[in-house]
C-alpha cells in the first residue's frame, strides 16, 4: 500500500476535512434556517453523552496503536475486538439511562429517550472507525479518508435537509449525524480493503494500556469538562441558551477541526516515527506551530471582526444573540496550533504520563473558573469568557515540558508565531471597520471576506512572511514535481524534500529568526 510524504499526507488530509468542511457549512446554515433553536439544544445534550461514550471507544488506543513502533495486525485485531465489545456495552448503558437523563431535564425534553437511543448507535460505529482511523494515521495513508468523508458527508447532508424540509425537526439532525457516520465506516472500510480480523490478545491489550490508559484518562477529564459545561448550561438556563452557546461554538470549531487537525493527525504520525530524535521532533513542532498559526490566525481574527454581519446573513437575525460567543471562541480557538504542537509532540515522544499530568493541572483551573462563571458571574458568556482566558494561559503549560524535552522554550514559540500573528491583527481591525458603514449586509460581508483576504497577502508578501514563501515554494515544487513525473517517472517524495530543504534553510538563519 503507498504511503504518501509529510507535505503529501497534509494535503490529503486538508483535502479530505475542506470537501467535507464546504458541504457541512452549507448544510449547517440551511438547517440552521429551516430548525428552531431548541432543535439543537435536545441534539447538544445527546451529544454531551455520546460525545463522553466515544472517548472509551475513540481515545487511548488509537493513540497507542500509532505510537507503537512495531503495532502489527494482532494488535489492531485485539483492539477492534476489544472496541467493539464495550462499545455495546456502553450503548446498552445509554439506552437503559435514557429515560433518567430524560427525567432529570424535566418538561420540554420528552424527545431525549427516543434520541438518545438512535443517535447512540454512533457509539458502536466509533469503536470500528477509530481502529480504521488509527491503522490509515499508521500507515501514513490519509489519501484514504477523502472518498469515505467525502460521501458520508453528502449523502447524510441529503437526508438530513430533506427531513428539516418535510418537517421532522429534530430528526433531521439525528439522520444527518447517524448517517455520516454509517457511510464513512462503511466506505473507509472498503477503500482500505484491510480486516486484521477477530483475535484478541489479552497480552497486546495490557502493553497499549500501559501507554494508552494514561491518554484515555487525559481524554475523558477533557470530554467531561467540555461536555459538561454543555449539560450544566441546558440545566441551569434553557435549551435556547445552550444552542446559541454551541451555535456560537460551531463555527471557529469547524475551521479548527478542519485546518489543525489536518496537521495534527499527521504530525503525531510523522513525531512518533522520530520519536528517538528529539532534534527532528522540534523541528517538526516549530513548522507545524508556524505554519498552523499562519493559517489559523487570520481565520479566527478575521472571523470575529465580521461575526455579527456573518450572523445576520447566514444564520437569520434570529441567531445574533450568538455573536459575542462566537467572537469569544474565536480568542479561546486563536493559539490551537499551539496547543496541538506542543501536546502531539509529548504524546509522540512516550511521555503520555506528563500528558495526563498536564490535564490534572489544567482541569483544576478551569473547574475553579466554571464554579466561578456560575455563582457567580451568573453568565452562560462567563463560562465562554473564562475559557478563552484560559487558553491564553494554557500556552505557557502546554509549552513547559518541550523546553527540556526539545529544547524548546514558550519564547521560541511566541517568537514563531509573532509575525502571522500581527498582520492578521492588522487585517482584522481594517476590517471591523466596514461594521460601520450602512450599507446591505450582503454586500459589506462580501467586501470584509475580499478585503481582508488582500490585505492579509499583500501584508505577507511586504513583510516576506516565511510561512507564506514556504507554501508558494512547495506550490511550485508540486506543480514542478507533476511534470516532472510525466517525463521522467516518479522521483523522491516532495513533502519530505520540501519540509526537509526548509529545514536547512532555517538552520542557516538566527534561531527563532522569520
Amino acid at each position: 500500500m503507498k504511503r504518501d510524504g509529510v507535505l503529501g499526507n497534509i494535503l490529503w488530509k486538508f483535502g479530505e476535512r475542506i470537501s467535507a468542511q464546504v458541504v457541512t457549512t452549507v448544510v449547517t446554515i440551511i438547517l440552521a434556517r429551516i430548525l428552531d433553536p431548541s432543535d439543537y439544544g435536545i441534539i447538544a445534550i445527546v451529544s454531551i453523552f455520546i460525545t463522553f461514550a466515544n472517548v472509551f471507544v475513540s481515545d487511548g488506543f488509537g493513540s497507542a496503536l500509532i505510537q507503537k513502533k512495531n503495532a502489527d495486525n494482532l494488535d489492531f485485531s485485539s483492539v477492534l475486538s476489544f472496541n467493539f465489545i464495550f462499545s455495546l456495552v456502553l450503548y446498552g448503558i445509554l439506552f437503559f439511562s435514557a429515560p433518567y437523563i430524560t427525567e432529570f431535564y424535566g418538561e420540554g425534553f420528552e424527545l431525549l429517550t427516543p434520541v438518545l437511543r438512535i443517535l447512540g448507535i454512533r457509539i458502536i460505529l466509533s469503536g470500528i472507525n477509530s481502529v480504521q482511523q488509527a491503522y490509515v494515521a499508521k500507515k501514513q495513508i490519509f489519501r484514504k479518508f477523502f472518498l469515505a468523508t467525502l460521501l458520508g458527508t453528502v449523502m447524510s447532508a441529503v437526508a438530513g435537509i430533506w427531513m428539516a424540509y418535510a418537517g421532522y425537526g429534530v430528526w433531521a439532525l439525528v439522520a444527518q449525524y447517524l448517517i455520516n457516520t454509517t457511510v464513512d465506516t462503511i466506505v473507509l472500510g472498503i477503500s482500505l480493503k484491510w480486516w486484521p480480523g477477530i483475535k484478541i490478545s489479552f497480552q497486546r491489550l495490557k502493553k497499549l494500556i500501559s501507554y494508552g490508559w494514561k491518554i484515555l484518562v487525559s481524554k475523558l477529564i477533557i470530554s467531561l469538562f467540555e461536555e459538561g459545561k454543555a449539560l450544566l448550561i441546558g440545566k441551569i438556563w434553557t435549551k435556547e441558551d445552550l444552542a446559541f452557546y454551541e451555535k456560537g461554538k460551531v463555527f471557529p470549531a469547524l475551521i479548527v477541526t478542519n485546518i489543525d487537525a489536518s496537521i495534527s493527525s499527521v504530525l503525531f504520525s510523522k513525531m512518533s516515527e522520530i520519536s528517538e530524535d528529539p532534534v527532528a521532533v522540534k523541528d517538526a513542532c516549530r513548522r507545524s506551530i508556524r505554519f498552523g498559526s499562519y493559517i489559523m490566525a487570520p481565520m479566527m481574527l478575521g472571523l470575529a471582526a465580521v461575526s455579527m454581519n456573518f450572523v445576520s446573513v447566514v444564520l437569520t437575525d434570529k441567531w445574533l444573540p450568538c455573536v459575542p460567543l462566537l467572537q469569544i471562541f474565536c480568542i479561546y480557538y486563536l493559539f490551537q496550533p499551539i496547543h496541538s504542537a506542543n501536546l502531539q509532540a509529548i504524546k509522540a515522544m512516550g511521555r503520555s504520563d506528563t500528558f495526563l499530568i498536564l490535564e490534572i493541572i489544567k482541569k483544576t483551573f478551569e473547574a475553579i473558573a466554571i464554579v466561578l462563571s456560575i455563582f457567580v458571574f451568573k453568565s452562560v458568556n462567563a463560562i465562554a469568557i473564562t475559557a478563552a482566558v484560559l487558553a491564553v494561559a494554557f500556552i505557557f503549560v502546554n509549552a513547559f515540558p518541550n523546553k527540556k524535552l526539545l529544547n524548546y522554550s514558550i519564547w521560541e514559540q511566541l517568537k514563531d508565531i509573532f509575525p502571522g500573528l500581527i498582520i492578521a491583527l492588522i487585517m482584522a481591525g481594517s476590517v471591523y471597520m466596514f461594521n460601520f458603514l450602512e450599507f446591505n449586509k450582503i454586500v459589506v460581508l462580501i467586501a470584509q471576506v475580499l478585503v481582508g483576504i488582500l490585505i492579509y497577502w499583500v501584508l505577507s508578501i511586504v513583510t516576506k512572511n516565511s510561512e507564506y514563501s514556504f507554501l508558494i515554494n512547495s506550490a511550485k515544487n508540486i506543480f514542478s514535481k507533476k511534470k516532472t513525473v510525466v517525463a521522467e517517472g516518479p522521483k523522491n517524495d516532495i513533502g519530505d524534500e520540501a519540509i526537509k530543504e526548509e529545514a536547512q534553510n532555517e538552520d542557516n538563519c538566527s534561531d527563532g529568526g522569520m
